[in-house]
């Protein structure tokens, strides 16, 4: 009968029995030594991309979007597909640290810092693409509520695509708030170890005058639960807007009630994958092994396995309410995803997404650190295909068989996803090398509840 009562004991999430000294020495060593030799050789990659980028940028701008491949039928192509993907790769963040805060997870502080950082950065490439779908980026302000005299053309506010402007903005702006809040006490930490006055009055004045006092922390835990209650909703109304830019139109394949839920549960999946293929390259590079462990990467990869298992059952339920609805033109337009002549983006799509994420049901392959740094791109890959699937295969056989057209980006389309590639990585790569990439003060916080020095070895 003592079996009954046996708890079990978590895994450690620090490892090495640390002191509070020594994970200050090794959070902050990255942003006070030397960058090592693969920082430098993923700078220097990211750093091309991103220049490519912004030179296809400008031949766009200078030219048109004639210089894209969309035509009479396909309007949204590559650039839409982009736009979502990037979105949905920015909700990890905001669900790991506003979400998981709430529920007083403690697994999270390893990996919420760059989780948060992710997600400026990808709203940020995100939003590259549909200022420059406008075709004159330079008369994007019109998309604001302006007064009359700058013009009789107003905006529709029964329109999802406007409403996704005040969505991804509000989002952006709270998790950039809730970003640097948390930054805050970490910054003050490096100021306080700076050796040269350039560094101590930088990080000082980035501070905000922080000391430390009970009266800070307490401020600063208030406001954080206060933007984490704030936050929480926009994981959720923030892609369902998203997805209302499809699901209120009368096209066969876009208009259906599945698509809320469907992308929110594949935001969140995309965006995993993702913390997951940066947290993993991270710890290797800036020798974090003892602060992201392998219980972080199991647990992570867990929601992984429901969210991609969600998203299957999503591209089932859309098979089988094509075929009850009895809608001739529904039923095609998914056969024709599944074997027109976009069926390989398809199949790619259903192998990256559905089945691939469920090797994580064998524990062994779950806590591997190459294999879910292998899967999680896949993921990436297999998502970025969910877009462009929903996207190109609904729009370039519509009604009309007359119009029926392909659709092939091109070499400035292509130039601009790597560049947006390109800056997203060089903007985590100064990240890491400005800031601790792991929230040092909220890990210390609970050094004695997670080490695996003050773990039991057994329950009595």
């Amino acid at each position: 009968m003592s079996e009954l009562h046996e708890a079990i004991v978590r895994d450690p999430l620090i490892l090495g029995k640390k002191t509070y000294h020594q994970m200050t020495e090794d959070i902050c060593k990255p942003v006070e030594g030397k960058a090592n030799k693969w920082w430098w050789m993923a700078f220097t990659v990211s750093a091309t991309a991103m220049i490519w980028g912004i030179l296809c940028i400008c031949y766009t701008v200078g030219v048109g979007i004639g210089t894209w491949g969309e035509n009479k039928t396909i309007g949204w192509a590559w650039d839409i597909t982009n736009f979502v993907w990037w979105i949905g790769i920015g909700h990890a963040g905001t669900l790991i640290s506003a979400i998981l805060l709430l529920f007083r997870q403690r697994w999270r502080m390893g990996v919420n810092r760059s989780a948060e950082a992710m997600t400026i950065f990808a709203v940020i490439c995100a939003g590259i693409f549909p200022l420059l779908h406008t075709g004159r980026a330079w008369l994007d302000y019109y998309m604001l509520p302006l007064p009359n005299q700058y013009g009789s053309l107003w905006v529709n506010f029964n329109s999802p695509l406007l409403w996704d402007v005040f969505a991804v903005s509000t989002y952006f702006t709270v998790s950039l708030v809730f970003w640097y809040l948390g930054l805050i006490p970490d910054i003050a930490t490096i100021r306080d170890r700076a050796i040269t006055p350039v560094r101590k009055f930088m990080y000082g004045l980035l501070a905000f005058g922080w000391k430390g006092t009970a009266r800070d922390w307490h401020r600063f835990e208030e406001v954080c639960l206060v933007l984490a209650g704030i936050s929480a909703p926009l994981v959720l109304s923030v892609h369902t807007i998203v997805s209302m830019d499809f699901a209120t139109s009368i096209l066969p394949g876009w208009h259906t009630t599945i698509f809320p839920p469907y992308f929110v549960s594949g935001a969140i999946f995309s965006g995993f994958a993702m913390v997951l293929t940066l947290m993993i390259v991270a710890r290797k590079v800036l020798n974090l092994e003892q602060y992201i462990t392998i219980q972080h990467i199991e647990l992570m990869n867990k929601i992984i396995i429901l969210t991609g298992s969600i998203v299957g059952i999503a591209y089932i339920t859309e098979f089988f309410i094509a075929w009850y609805s009895g809608d001739g033109y529904e039923s095609y337009a998914f056969i024709n995803r599944a074997t027109g002549p976009y069926w390989w983006a398809y199949w790619t799509m259903m192998t990256c997404n559905v089945i691939t994420p469920q090797l994580f049901w064998v524990r062994k392959i779950r806590r591997s650190v190459v294999a879910t740094f292998i899967i999680s791109i896949f993921v990436n890959i297999g998502m970025w295909f969910e877009r462009f699937v929903i996207i190109v295969t609904s729009l370039h056989r519509d009604f009309l068989p007359s119009s029926w057209v392909m659709y092939h980006p091109t070499f400035i389309e292509v130039g601009i996803f790597v560049g947006t590639l390109g800056l997203f990585f060089t903007l985590f790569l100064v990240f890491s090398r400005l800031f601790p990439v792991i929230a040092l003060a909220e890990l210390k916080s609970t050094l004695k509840k997670v080490g695996n020095q003050y773990k039991k070895k057994e329950v009595e």
